[in-house]
């Protein structure tokens, strides 16, 4: 993530300009690294967040909601007790560094005036926030107490001097001339992006390599000093969120990134902060989702796992109850052959008066031979019996495995938190998962299918479970639309609405294009997909969530290719 020196200048001056004369209304604390403050501004109420989280530490507003503890930390409640009713009269950033100061002006207890500095140490690992007392310097307290133990330079404790974070040797880009940069540049043992790392303050590796590609190596020292009259000027900023290849945010930035990502996975925002407000909200939501997926991914295979070993133990009945006929026969033969039997015979051998051969039956010894043949038909009967069951109970597993394979694959496509609880809450609906007793008080939003369009404009549907797959082909789905399906294998129903419309090929292409994708083949190449009108789609009786028939169907060949992400 860049959020670098360059960023932090622009997003403290951003606060500068929306925060000064703002008042401070309320104080949360919602994880241990994290403060939330509600503002009051000319614009009205704004949520500042400073987060000093190592993989997110940044400050910016925000519009997410957050969830507080039932008690405020103590850090929280010192904020609330040296800030809360002040005003903040500057939002600056100290040097070219990941520092953003508030100068705060309240009241103290005895109803004096005070000042107040708040500094968010935005650095990683050393991310830190700091409250410090300005007539006196001094570290009221911080959301991290380091001592001497930690860090021998630098202690921030309360009641010490507070010390910035120590100076690297690298230039001001504030203030340092051409020459300085061109010597500077050329001087080090680094090359290419490093060196402008190593020799200039504010750069993050990603932001050095989009200058060092953007022209000759000669002209860098020039554009460096564009760049810096950019920022000062806050023309050609670029606020934006840059895309992996599955619509995951992969980096931010103020200044664009044209030679490093693609421009349609580019989403540009109006300021630094609503950038850095989508990329953490989306990319924290990525990480709960692959941390659930794979939750759910163990969950799924753990349920396939049980559902193949009883197809293996029926198979292993069915070949048992295979032995019926071999029963009777024992039975019939034996009831003929009474007589050749003596009392305590371990076996006894007839004719077999079906083919002319002969038989030998083992027998119980306690038993008469009479009753011997009565076990027999005994035996016969509940082998019968159990191969019917067997073969009922190999159909229904049958059914269980084809429809657990088809969860697996929507787990696998999941992108988003609400899908994954979707498939959660179907297998609990299902009785193949239990639902803990708070989540079962969670209401799920109303079912919302994915929905893209074609380059026509032609509106298409995707399911992202089966119970929603379900509700796009038999609610939302008109008996004249077209419903897609890859052939023979797990994935989504995607539905192509035509209404009034006569679609065309390549809109046919495209839905198919789509199937493929939210389909277990979508790793694969040339997908046979199929296709035909909704009214030819129908859902057996008793049949389990997304199961369906279909007929009258085409089937088209396309490789899987994901929605169009502008």
């Amino acid at each position: 993530m860049s959020y670098d020196g360059l960023f932090a200048g622009a997003m403290a001056r951003q606060l500068d300009r929306l925060l000064t004369g703002a008042k401070i209304e309320k104080i949360y604390q919602p994880e241990p690294d994290e403060i939330l403050m509600q503002v009051y501004t000319k614009e009205g109420r704004k949520k500042l967040l400073l987060s000093t989280q190592p993989s997110s530490a940044a400050v910016y507003l925000t519009e997410r909601s957050f969830e507080n503890p039932p008690s405020a930390p103590s850090f929280c409640m010192l904020l609330r007790k040296h800030l809360q009713s002040g005003r903040i009269t500057e939002v600056r950033q100290p040097s070219t560094e990941r520092v953003i100061e508030f100068l705060i002006e309240t009241v103290n207890e005895m109803g004096y005036a005070v000042n107040k500095r708040l500094v968010a140490e935005t650095m990683g690992k050393h991310s830190n926030l700091i409250l410090i007392d300005r007539e006196s310097g001094k570290i009221i307290d911080s959301i991290k107490r380091i001592s001497i133990d930690v860090n021998r330079y630098r202690q921030l404790l309360p009641g010490l001097p507070y010390t910035a974070p120590p100076s690297q040797d690298k230039l001001d880009f504030w203030t340092a001339g051409r020459d300085e940069i061109s010597l500077r540049l050329s001087s080090g043992s680094a090359v290419g992006p490093r060196a402008v790392m190593d020799g200039i303050q504010g750069f993050s590796p990603v932001a050095a390599e989009e200058l060092w590609l953007s022209g000759s190596p000669g002209e860098l020292p020039d554009r460096i000093l564009t760049l810096r009259e950019s920022l000062q000027q806050e023309k050609d900023l670029f606020p934006a969120v840059y895309l992996g290849e599955e619509g995951t945010p992969q980096d931010v930035h103020i200044i664009p990134l044209r030679h490093i990502f693609r421009e349609n996975r580019t989403l540009r925002f109006e300021t630094p902060g609503q950038a850095l407000d989508y990329f953490f909200q989306n990319r924290s939501q990525s990480n709960r989702v692959a941390q659930r997926s794979v939750e759910l991914h163990r969950q799924v295979q753990t349920l396939l796992d049980k559902l193949l070993l009883k197809k293996q133990r029926l198979l292993e009945d069915l070949r048992e109850a295979g032995q019926a006929e071999q029963l009777r026969l024992q039975a019939e033969l034996l009831t003929a052959g009474l007589h050749r039997a003596c009392p305590g015979d371990t076996s006894v051998t007839v004719e077999n008066y079906y083919d002319g051969s002969t038989m030998t039956i083992p027998l119980d010894p306690r038993l008469t031979a009479a009753k011997n043949a009565q076990n027999y038909y005994k035996k016969y009967g509940k082998a019968k019996t159990a191969g019917k069951e067997k073969l009922m109970q190999l159909e229904e597993t049958e059914k269980d495995l084809d429809y657990m394979e088809s969860v697996l694959s929507a787990a696998t496509l999941a992108r988003e938190y609400e899908t994954l609880e979707l498939i959660r809450r179907e297998l609990s609906d299902a009785g193949y998962l239990r639902v803990r007793k708070a989540a079962q008080r969670s209401k799920l939003q109303k079912s919302k299918p994915s929905r893209f369009r074609t380059a026509s404009g032609m509106e298409v549907l995707a399911g992202r479970s089966n119970t929603e797959n379900d509700y796009v082909t038999f609610t939302l789905a008109a008996k004249t639309d077209l419903w897609f399906h890859a052939k023979d294998i797990p994935g989504s129903h995607v539905v192509l609405l035509c209404r009034d419309r006569r679609p065309e090929k390549e809109d046919i292409l495209e839905a198919a294009a789509l199937a493929a994708y939210y389909s277990k083949a979508a790793a694969s190449e040339n997908v046979p997909v199929d296709y035909a009108q909704v009214r030819h789609v129908k859902k057996p009786s008793g049949a389990r969530p997304g199961m369906v028939t279909y007929s009258s169907q085409k089937t088209v060949y396309t490789d899987p290719k994901p929605p169009n992400v502008n």
